[in-house]
């Protein structure tokens, strides 16, 4: 088949040409860039915490007049009041473990600072920034962290303090991430760190597999996995308790929460419905606007492409309705079924590869834009060429039928007046 007969008749609908070209183009730029998005947000979602999610849940709750915490006697009545709750909850007969912690990853409620390997370090250039656990002896077993080196921590190590005051932190757990960030030749454990510009030394004595920080937006995302848990209960007027109940036992020990808690203290704010969130439910309101873009990226890139394979579809139709006679002529020389069906064809491909040359230029400046103003990364490679191939499917299964009808007009329309 000759190309002649084909660049002549695109030649007689330029304005047919561009305008499919130009739909083919932004559908590309458009959907590679938002399928990258969607591919990001499904990673993101989907990255592991470095707990152990199942059977987790976090309670929260709020004395009424407590003391402020401003005071030592008022710090040491605090820390009476939270010993007592946790006594009973880990009475629970559907609990296995309770350990008590300022924050979980996702949480976005955290505390925040810098390790240096320097005493008194207050410039930080350099130092890499952690998020702060503040938790007890039973963190390790009710978060289901996985210890690779070192040990946990003992009761003999935990302190506690005023949520306002500063302590002295003698030993510290980090993470995997936070150890080679540090100690980049290894060996973490037993090695001396500074927290927050301190003279006062921390020994690292353990280091975790995975410790997400409890941040989940853009702040921290060149720290997310740079946590440091310190054996310090933190005393206020409010406190966290994470729960680890016995498998299969969640939803009973979550509802079993609440009258334990008023029988130890009936002065106290517990809301069943906020006051004790399954880790479950803090995921998915960490991530429900990632999840919500994903959907909406999702539901745009559909609505392109059917746009797209319509255009493509309505355009050949009427071309194929324009040249019954030129067709029945083609038949009558002698011109098969398939020469027609492959003519259209050939047709659609060198108008959807005009578009798809643009697309893909259109692709790269959308993703250098976003880059320079949404933070994004550079989109890779592979991407581009599946939407190139894609789009390129799409035109051919979107031209078949009109082709296919194309080549079923019999050769006696060659007859019939223009």
């Amino acid at each position: 088949m000759t190309m002649h007969p084909i660049l002549a008749a695109l030649r007689k609908h330029k304005a047919g040409v561009v305008l499919i070209s130009l739909q083919i183009a932004l559908t590309l730029a458009i959907v590679c860039n938002a399928v990258f998005i969607i591919g990001q947000r499904v990673e993101r979602v989907n990255r592991p915490t470095g707990l152990d999610e199942n059977d987790l849940f976090l309670v929260t709750q709020q004395w009424v007049g407590a003391p402020s915490g401003d005071d030592p006697a008022g710090v040491e009545k605090l820390d009476v009041m939270q010993r007592e709750d946790l006594a009973a909850l880990r009475n629970l007969p559907d609990v296995a473990s309770v350990a008590p912690s300022n924050s979980v990853p996702l949480l976005n409620s955290s505390w925040t600072g810098s390790l240096s390997l320097k005493p008194a370090d207050t410039l930080g250039k350099g130092n890499p920034r952690t998020a702060y656990y503040f938790t007890d002896e039973q963190a390790m077993t009710t978060l289901g962290l996985h210890l690779v080196a070192g040990r946990a921590f003992n009761a003999g190590d935990v302190q506690h303090q005023g949520a306002r005051d500063q302590r002295d932190r003698p030993v510290v757990i980090v993470t995997q991430a936070l150890a080679d960030k540090l100690f980049p030749q290894g060996n973490a454990v037993g090695k001396v760190i500074y927290s927050d510009g301190s003279a006062a030394p921390s020994t690292i004595i353990g280091v975790v597999a995975r410790l997400q920080i409890p941040s989940t937006g853009s702040f921290g995302n060149d720290f997310a996995w740079y946590s440091t848990l310190v054996p310090t209960r933190l005393d206020a007027s409010f406190a966290r308790y994470v729960v680890r109940a016995k498998p299969g036992r969640r939803d009973a020990a979550m509802h079993a929460v609440p009258a334990a808690l008023y029988a130890v203290n009936p002065m106290r704010v517990l809301d069943d419905d906020e006051s004790v969130k399954s880790f479950a439910d803090i995921r998915a309101s960490a991530y429900r606007a990632d999840v919500g873009m994903a959907i909406l990226m999702g539901v745009v890139c559909l609505i392109l492409l059917c746009v797209t394979a319509a255009g493509i579809v309505g355009l050949t139709s009427f071309w194929v309705g324009q040249r019954h006679r030129q067709i029945g002529v083609r038949r009558a020389l002698g011109a098969r079924k398939i020469d027609i069906l492959h003519y259209f064809q050939i047709e659609n491909l060198l108008i959807a590869g005009g578009g798809v040359v643009l697309g893909v230029l259109l692709a790269v400046g959308l993703n250098t834009w976003l880059m320079t103003h949404y933070e994004m990364t550079r989109i890779p490679l592979l991407y581009v060429v599946t939407g190139v191939l894609a789009m390129l499917a799409i035109g051919q299964a979107a031209v078949f039928v009109p082709a296919r009808r194309a080549s079923n007009v019999p050769p006696v329309e060659a007859t019939r007046a223009a």
